[in-house]
């Protein structure tokens, strides 16, 4: 069976990104090679950082959006909030002031690249089994 085990961000100015994911994530690469860095997330989960210029095929100047989320069940409002006030120290461009929608209690940010970054409380309460 396939199973989803990484997922590569097409960015700028891949040193950049690193430091901005190293501060985000709270640790530093487990590969680093020249245009790629290699996070790891949960488990067997990846987070890489390619250089959109050094890379082939050529990715297409404009693609669907997607964002990644962080936050889990157990996140709780307080916790949100303490995510988004130490990001906005660090200066930290903000997509969504925290707010309260239909899944949770969530902020967005913004990478150096503008990938979406969402902090996320989920409340599956109200969602219905299937």
């Amino acid at each position: 069976m396939i199973q989803l085990n990484s997922i590569i961000l097409y960015c700028d100015d891949v040193g950049l990104s690193t430091k901005f994911y190293e501060k985000i994530i709270g640790s530093k690469p487990v590969q680093k090679f020249d245009g790629f860095s290699l996070f790891q997330l949960k488990d067997s989960f990846m987070l890489g950082l390619q250089c959109k210029h050094h890379i082939d095929p050529k990715p297409q100047q404009s693609f669907g959006g997607f964002e990644l989320c962080l936050g889990n069940e157990d996140m709780k409002k307080k916790e949100v909030d303490s995510i988004y006030k130490e990001w906005k120290k660090m200066n930290i461009l903000i997509a969504l002031e925290p707010a309260w929608l239909d899944f949770g209690y969530t902020f967005v940010a913004l990478d150096p690249d503008g990938h979406r970054i969402r902090i996320c409380a989920t409340d599956t309460t109200n969602i219905p089994e299937m």
